[in-house]
């Protein structure tokens, strides 16, 4: 399993997204500079979390023009694997390669703790060794996290199973008041209509083992390495 992890001006997670895919699981991970066009020979490329420049304009809205990011929209595509965490998911939804927007928390705080996800849809490549309805507990650290979108678009997202993690209360009841940040449907996590390209606000990296408090991140990251192997 080979990954492609992304760094841009500000980008302060990707060091622990290599940790954890190269020292904890034991994958081939390399650093990828913005500047670059090349992804390499990847199975799935990492946009992770941070402030890239800065976060001027808006989280995610210089990123998008970085030349790295014209590889990713063809790698992604021609069906390749790509994951945004935090201020990656922001990026991808600014580059369009998701649905929707994130905005300022509806607390307008920064955000940092520990929280329940629950796994909605299962038939995923980032999901597919968990079970529908499984929670997970994930860190999550932003300012920008509360997700919208139009209505009849999320209605549509909801049908179609786009919806891949949903914050959930700690006896797993789906309510957006669960939404720390204020999301809409109180979600956490989407993926496009190819079901390839994948965006959540929690942190999976920061949750692959027990000295951080816990291991279930490591679920997504075996899901995907499972996917590529077949």
């Amino acid at each position: 399993m080979k990954w492609a992890i992304v760094q841009f001006p500000g980008s302060l997670d990707n060091g622990d997204a290599f940790y954890a895919l190269h020292h904890v699981l034991g994958h081939h991970a390399s650093m990828v500079w913005h500047k670059d066009e090349s992804l390499g020979n990847a199975d799935c490329v990492v946009l992770p979390g941070g402030f890239s420049y800065g976060d001027y304009l808006r989280c995610g809205a210089i990123a998008r023009f970085s030349p790295i990011m014209k590889s990713i929209r063809s790698f992604a595509a021609d069906g390749g694997l790509v994951v945004g965490i935090c201020n990656g998911f922001q990026i991808l939804c600014e580059a369009h390669l998701l649905p929707g927007a994130l905005t300022r928390n509806h607390s307008l705080s920064f955000i940092c703790e520990r929280v329940s996800v629950r796994v909605e849809n299962n038939q995923t490549p980032f999901t597919r060794l968990m079970h529908p309805g499984e929670l997970l507990r994930l860190p999550i650290k932003h300012g920008e996290g509360c997700y919208v979108a139009p209505e009849d678009e999320l209605r549509q997202m909801e049908e179609r199973g786009q919806v891949l993690l949903r914050y959930v209360g700690g006896n797993g009841p789906q309510a957006e008041r669960a939404a720390p940040n204020g999301s809409m449907h109180a979600i956490a996590g989407v993926a496009n209509d190819g079901f390839n390209v994948f965006g959540l606000m929690p942190h999976p990296e920061h949750a692959v083992e027990m000295v951080l408090g816990g291991t279930d991140g490591r679920k997504i990251f075996q899901s995907i390495g499972a996917s590529v192997a077949g």
